[in-house]
């Protein structure tokens, strides 16, 4: 899986097909990503506590990596993410302007 954690990223496919957004977490043995702000999907909460509160929560559920594509760097469009080394340290760069990707902190 080419996704990383911290990636800007498009989402091609869904309900909110078009929605830019960041990774906020990555399974890449399951193959899927969570990015804020899309797939929202509301969850009953039960109470757990006297001060916590029980009720209906907004989460961003994971959605398949297949439906995002990486923004490029360089013209924020969406792109197809290839790696190559640059002398010993292996980068990845956008496949559509070949601008190297910062890695995301």
């Amino acid at each position: 899986m080419k996704i990383r954690k911290g990636d800007n990223v498009v989402i091609l496919a869904g309900k909110d097909r078009g929605v830019e957004g960041k990774v906020v977490k990555a399974f890449p043995k399951r193959g899927k990503v969570i990015v804020e702000g899309a797939n929202i999907a509301r969850r009953h909460k039960k109470a757990t506590s006297q001060e916590d509160q029980g009720g209906i929560v907004d989460k961003e559920m994971p959605m398949d990596a297949s439906n995002v594509a990486i923004v490029s760097p360089k013209d924020g469009k969406a792109t197809r993410v290839g790696y190559r080394m640059d002398g010993d340290v292996k980068e990845r760069y956008c496949k559509r302007t070949d601008v190297t990707i910062p890695e995301a902190k």
